[in-house]
């Protein structure tokens, strides 16, 4: 009604710059939503490190059960019967076999000691150009590779 009125203009004026003022501090905690550039005083740029979840998975992908270890006689397949491993028999008192290609030499020692009750000295191990393993077993100096070489019927 009175808008002329100088006091009535200061009121409407304090209460407008009230207002604005309420808004400017809200705005203030809430935030510009807008990010500032950061300056990169370095040549290398790293990645920061942000928060990793563990995983949960919804499908289980292992759900086979693990296999046992391989018995004796998977691991070894065959002894070989060459001139040479012949000459490694009766001069090295060692004796030569075709193995499984994952089988280790702690493996291929055990196996032979199962199958054949006999003690390994230390055993060498070589992969064929075939393919195929070869374990060379250097059997203690009780035993003699002749002897069980005539027990599984190799000579």
């Amino acid at each position: 009604q009175t808008t002329n009125n100088p006091t009535n203009k200061k009121i409407v004026i304090k209460m407008a710059g009230e207002n604005k003022a309420k808004k400017v501090a809200i705005a203030l905690k809430k935030g510009s939503g807008r990010k500032a550039t950061k300056i990169h005083t370095k040549v290398h740029f790293y990645k920061p490190k942000t928060l990793k979840l563990p995983r949960s998975p919804k499908v289980i992908t292992k759900a086979a059960i693990k296999t046992k270890a391989p018995k004796a006689y998977d691991i070894i397949k065959y002894p070989l019967t060459t001139e040479t491993a012949m000459k490694k028999i009766e001069e090295n008192n060692t004796l030569v076999f075709i193995v499984a290609l994952t089988a280790n030499k702690l493996d291929i020692k055990n196996a032979v000691k199962k199958l054949y009750e006999i003690e390994a000295e230390k055993v060498n191990t070589l992969i064929r150009p075939d393919g195929l393993k070869k374990a060379y077993v250097k059997l203690t100096a009780d035993y003699e590779a002749l002897d069980v070489a005539n027990k599984l019927g190799i000579i």
